[in-house]
């Protein structure tokens, strides 16, 4: 008890718990459609695109959040429109666009004389670039997402199970689709900052995984992955500042863990 009295004595350990609660939460709701239709890499393709925005909106001196927002959410719409075509498969498509945005960044790094704490940043993320602005956004988009998932719960069920049904009883999936794309976009762009881009799309993925072993239903999957990454994000925080650990990093080991402790539960049982 000390020590956690300890440790959020400080305004940026407050500011990050707020932000990585709000995210870790967002990031499980989108994160259980994206596993069951087996799209889970979107979260880390469009990682790689907004590390690519930010280095290029460094290397020209311009705050890096709306420019990695614009393009991420591009990127979204882009591979919303063109995994339709059945020229171009999905991941094919995904693994385009983050070998070609990391390649972007390494270009716009290396243009810029090279890379700096900024770029490291949201990189790897930090827990000391969470703002005022951060816990403000990260408290709205919450909020919003979760009253997009009480209002349209049964119509994000229909969709993430059977499209074409969903189709067929006049759901507007393309809408829906595009609404998501937009949401797990601003999810990524804002997680960046506390995981960073190499491991934001972790705390995505991570919960949904480790829920669908424990629970059987749709709606006690997404409440499980919601409880899941709230633990695994406060436990991953609270171990960072005890043993001095990239927090981001830590974060993941710790869903890691949960993981394979949900599997041989799963196996066990």
């Amino acid at each position: 008890m000390n020590l956690l009295i300890e440790m959020f004595a400080y305004d940026f350990m407050l500011r990050a718990l707020v932000v990585g609660v709000a995210i870790a939460l967002v990031a499980a709701l989108i994160g259980v459609p994206l596993v069951l239709r087996r799209s889970s890499m979107i979260g880390d393709g469009l990682s790689h695109a907004a590390f690519g925005a930010c280095a290029l909106a460094l290397a020209v001196g311009v705050m890096p959040t709306i420019p990695a927002l614009i393009i991420v959410l591009l990127a979204s719409f882009l591979i919303l429109q063109i995994s339709r075509n059945r020229k171009i498969y999905s991941d094919a498509l995904i693994a385009i666009l983050s070998v070609s945005s990391l390649a972007i960044g390494v270009l716009a790094i290396s243009l810029a004389g090279g890379i700096n704490i900024d770029l490291n940043s949201y990189l790897f993320g930090s827990i000391l670039s969470v703002g005022y602005e951060d816990v403000a956004i990260s408290l709205i988009l919450a909020l919003i997402v979760v009253i997009l998932y009480i209002v349209l719960f049964k119509k994000i069920f229909a969709v993430t199970f059977d499209a074409e049904f969903a189709k067929s009883i006049d759901i507007k999936v393309n809408l829906y689709d595009a609404i998501f794309a937009a949401i797990c976009s601003v999810v990524v762009v804002i997680g960046m900052k506390l995981l960073g881009a190499l491991l934001v799309s972790g705390l995505i993925i991570f919960p949904a995984l480790i829920a669908m072993r424990l629970v059987k239903t749709f709606r006690g999957v997404v409440v499980a992955a919601s409880v899941i990454s709230i633990v695994g994000f406060l436990l991953g925080l609270i171990l960072s500042y005890v043993l001095a650990l990239p927090t981001g990093a830590t974060i993941v080991a710790v869903d890691l863990i949960f993981l394979l402790l949900a599997i041989i539960l799963d196996r066990c049982c």
